[in-house]
C-alpha cells in the first residue's frame, strides 16, 4: 500500500504552479537529517501534499511520486538523496497552517509538532483529515 507524505516547498524557490507547468520534477534540496530519513523511505507510487511554506503557510496541492530516492546527481554526498514525483492536481482550497492547528484531529500532526521539517510522513487519518478540509 502506497504511504502518504508531506514535502515543504517555498514557493518564492519552486511552487505547485511550477511543478503542474513541469509535470514532474527532481525533488532535490533536502539536508536535515530528519526529512532525510524520511525522504529514504519514500518509495514510488507513494501520495504527496505539497505545502507552501514561507507566507503562504498551505497545502496547495497533490503530487505522486514516480522514483526510489536516489543519489542527488548534483551533489557529492552520498548522504543527499532525491526522489522524482509528478503534479497530480490542486486540492480545491488550500488548508491553511492555522485551520490544521486548529483541526482537533491534526493535533499530532507533525506539521504542528515539528513545523521546520520539510518531508514527513503523514498517516491516514491525517490524510483524510487534510483532503476533507480542503474540499472546504
Amino acid at each position: 500500500m502506497a504511504k502518504k507524505w508531506l514535502f515543504k516547498s517555498d514557493p518564492e524557490h519552486y511552487s505547485y504552479e511550477d511543478l503542474a507547468r513541469d509535470k514532474k520534477t527532481v525533488w532535490d534540496g533536502i539536508a536535515n537529517n530528519l526529512a532525510l530519513k524520511h525522504l529514504r523511505n519514500v518509495c514510488r507510487g507513494d501520495e504527496v501534499m505539497i505545502y507552501h511554506s514561507g507566507g503562504e503557510r498551505a497545502v496547495v496541492g497533490l503530487a505522486e511520486v514516480l522514483s526510489d530516492p536516489y543519489q542527488d546527481p548534483k551533489k557529492k554526498e552520498a548522504r543527499l538523496v532525491v526522489v522524482d514525483i509528478a503534479a497530480r492536481g490542486t486540492v480545491p482550497r488550500p488548508v491553511s497552517l492555522n485551520e490544521i492547528k486548529e483541526h482537533a484531529g491534526l493535533k499530532d500532526f507533525d506539521l504542528v509538532r515539528l513545523p521546520r521539517l520539510s518531508v514527513m510522513p503523514v498517516s491516514e487519518k491525517h490524510w483524510k483529515a487534510l483532503l476533507a478540509l480542503g474540499k472546504g
